[in-house]
C-alpha cells in the first residue's frame, strides 16, 4: 500500500513538472476551462442574488387579512398572537382603522374627501408574512386557505399571479442553468480531451519505449490522468477567480444603487458548498476527458 501510494506521489509531481514546462500551453488551456466553468458559476451566483432580492421586496408574499368591523384592538391582537403561532408564519404586523385611514390618504392624495366621512370605513388589518420555507405558490395557497377560515377575518387577500410568475422565472432561470452547465461541462471534456490526444502523440516514441520494457496501459495512463485532472482543478479555480472579480469589481455600485432605494442589500458570492462543487466538477471534467482520449488513442499506439 505504501509503494502504491509513493507511486501515485511520484506521478503526481512529475505531472506538475511536464506542466511547468510548457507553461504557455498549459496556461491557455486552463484559461478556458475557467471561462467555461465561469459562465454557469456566474449565472448561478445572479439567479441566488436575484431570489435573495425578490426576499426582501416589500410586499412579497404577503397576505392581507381585513378583518370584520366592530373587531377592537384587543380581538386583533389576540388574533394576531395565534396566528404568530403557526409554523408556516414568519411575523404578523397589526393595523388599526386609524393607521390604515392615514396611510390611504397619504397614498390616496383623497384628503378632503376623507375627511368628508362622518366614520372611518376602514377595518384593520393583519399583515401575514410567511416563513422562508413556505414562501412558494403552493404553501402560500394553502396559508391563504387556512387563514380564510378564521372567525374574526372578513377578507384574505394575497396577488399569487406575480409570486408564481417570479417563481416560474426563477425556476426556468435553474433550468437554463443546467442546461448550459452540461452543455459546457461537455466542452470542457472535448478541450481536455483534445489537449491529452495531442500530449499522447507528441510522446508516441517514448510510449513504444515503455511498452516494449513491459510497461502496462494503466501504468502509461497514470500520468495523464493527473494532468487531466490538475488542468481541470486549477480551471475550477480560475473560475472561482472569475466569478470573484466581476462580483467584486460590481459590488460597490450596486451598493450605491442600493442605499438610493434604502434597501440593505449586498451581494454575496459563491458560498464554501458552491466553490467546492466547482472545484471538484472542474477535476472530474478534466480527468474525464483525460480517460477518454487516453483509453481511445493508447491501444492505437504498439511497438514496431
Amino acid at each position: 500500500m505504501k509503494t502504491y501510494l509513493l507511486r501515485h506521489l511520484q506521478v503526481f509531481f512529475y505531472s506538475l513538472g511536464q506542466l511547468a514546462r510548457t507553461p504557455f500551453a498549459s496556461l491557455m488551456t486552463i484559461a478556458v476551462i475557467g471561462i467555461a466553468l465561469a459562465l454557469p458559476s456566474g449565472l448561478y451566483v445572479l439567479i441566488d442574488n436575484i431570489q435573495g432580492v425578490s426576499a426582501g421586496w416589500d410586499g412579497s408574499g404577503k397576505i392581507s387579512l381585513f378583518l370584520k368591523q366592530g373587531t377592537g384592538d384587543k380581538g386583533a391582537q389576540r388574533l394576531a398572537k395565534k396566528i404568530r403561532g403557526m409554523a408556516t408564519v414568519a411575523a404578523v404586523d397589526y393595523m388599526s382603522p386609524d393607521q390604515a385611514l392615514a396611510e390611504f390618504r397619504r397614498l390616496s392624495g383623497f384628503g378632503d374627501a376623507l375627511d368628508a366621512l362622518s366614520e372611518n370605513p376602514l377595518p384593520a388589518v393583519l399583515i401575514v408574512r410567511p416563513t422562508a420555507n413556505a414562501d412558494n405558490p403552493t404553501n402560500l395557497e394553502q396559508l391563504l386557505n387556512e387563514l380564510r377560515q378564521l372567525d374574526q377575518v372578513d377578507l384574505a387577500q394575497l396577488d399569487l399571479a406575480w409570486v408564481k410568475r417570479l417563481y416560474a422565472l426563477l425556476q426556468l432561470a435553474r433550468r437554463g442553468i443546467w442546461i448550459l452547465a452540461l452543455l459546457l461541462g461537455l466542452a470542457v471534456v472535448l478541450i481536455m480531451g483534445n489537449t491529452i490526444r495531442l500530449a499522447v502523440l507528441n510522446r508516441r516514441d517514448e510510449i513504444e519505449v515503455i511498452k516494449l520494457v513491459g510497461g502496462t496501459n494503466a501504468f502509461i495512463r497514470r500520468p495523464f490522468l493527473y494532468t487531466g485532472l490538475l488542468q481541470g482543478l486549477a480551471g475550477g479555480l480560475a473560475a472561482w477567480g472569475l466569478v470573484s472579480t466581476v462580483l467584486a469589481l460590481l459590488t460597490q455600485p450596486i451598493n450605491e444603487l442600493a442605499s438610493l432605494y434604502a434597501s440593505r442589500f449586498s451581494v454575496h458570492a459563491l458560498d464554501a458548498r458552491a466553490t467546492a462543487v466547482l472545484l471538484g466538477a472542474g477535476a472530474v471534467l478534466g480527468w474525464l476527458g483525460s480517460r477518454i482520449a487516453v483509453s481511445r488513442h493508447l491501444h492505437d499506439i504498439e511497438p514496431k
